[in-house]
């Protein structure tokens, strides 16, 4: 398999429009199996064996057809970057065409997050706001902020406001605003997601498809938990948002929008994928042969992620897709 993988492998690189979480090109490694394409993107600091559900997950898509869906689009959110210009904010959320809930990127400095949702607020006054802090803040400095932002006007969640699900849990007890917590990385960078406890931790689950080892196991991790979820995306291709969009539209229960408009952030990508009155329709996508040699890597990062992905291969990728029992 591992052969027949790396013989289809393109490799492309596309700047971002904008700094996201200090990120100013994307590299996505693309293979084509039979049942489509699929796509490995870890970013470039992860180690093989954080890698390893990540190819699970390309592999899946190139191999496997994806779940019935019970609906054929997904409403997204906006997602804004930590940038402070209210011009480019407003140039940003313009990207994100109909979108009535935005994720915000804060944490950094209380005082720049609050004028960042108020530029939202502003310009988006009908609009859900969401915030994302990527596990940035103690739990003193959560109460803090979260007291501060809440002030101003109710959110509908924060995402990972703390590292730990102990973090989470002492902040659960000691926040006294209604505020509901959700649970990305906590989920997501764990031994195992099917068996961690966040009981009095988080009120909502984040699935992405890729870090999850994909769709089988999202559902699997979302049945276990049984708490409302999100499905949002890792800054992927047109690919590898497909296949989140095939997760969503296969869940029984979507309350809320979801984090897969994020291929707004880019330059240029792979396939189409409109966002239209803040909905995505579901689409499996083929990349478009011009797109791939527009943005095709050099020789060197293709050798690279070969390299890489066979280190991942061996980490654990190998012994796992021996017993989902797949071919090629």
């Amino acid at each position: 398999m591992l052969d027949s993988l790396l013989e289809s492998l393109r490799v492309i690189s596309v700047p971002t429009k904008t700094n996201f979480r200090s990120v100013q090109y994307r590299e996505f490694a693309l293979f084509e199996g039979a049942n489509g394409w699929g796509e490995f993107s870890p970013f470039l600091e992860y180690g093989p064996s954080e890698c390893v559900p990540w190819l699970v997950s390309g592999i899946e898509a190139a191999l496997v057809s994806p779940p019935k869906a019970i609906r054929s689009e997904i409403e997204i959110n906006a997602t804004l970057p930590a940038v402070d210009s209210h011009a480019e904010i407003g140039r940003i959320l313009s990207w994100f065409s109909g979108c009535k809930t935005v994720k915000i990127k804060v944490g950094n400095e209380l005082r720049q997050d609050l004028a960042r949702i108020a530029a939202v607020r502003e310009i988006l006054p009908d609009a859900k706001i969401r915030i994302d802090v990527n596990g940035s803040w103690s739990v003193p400095d959560a109460i803090h902020s979260l007291r501060a932002i809440h002030a101003d006007g109710a959110i509908e969640y924060v995402e990972q406001p703390c590292a730990t699900i102990e973090e989470l849990r002492e902040l659960k007890k000691r926040l006294e605003i209604p505020v509901l917590i959700a649970g990305d990385e906590v989920v997501r960078k764990s031994r195992n997601p099917l068996t961690i406890d966040l009981t009095g931790a988080i009120d909502i689950l984040m699935l992405k498809v890729a870090p999850l080892g994909g769709i089988k196991k999202s559902l699997e991790v979302a049945r276990v938990h049984g708490l409302p979820v999100v499905v949002s995306s890792a800054l992927d291709s047109a690919v590898g948002i497909s296949y989140g969009l095939h997760l969503a539209a296969s869940l029984p229960h979507l309350d809320y929008a979801c984090g897969l408009g994020t291929g707004a952030l880019l330059s240029g990508d792979v396939g189409y994928l409109p966002i239209n009155d803040g909905k995505i329709s579901i689409q499996m996508i083929t990349p478009e042969i011009s797109t791939l040699s527009r943005f095709e890597a050099s020789s060197d990062r293709l050798s690279w992620w070969q390299q890489r992905i066979r280190q991942t291969w061996k980490a654990g990728a190998a012994e796992w897709v021996a017993a989902e029992g797949w071919q090629w």
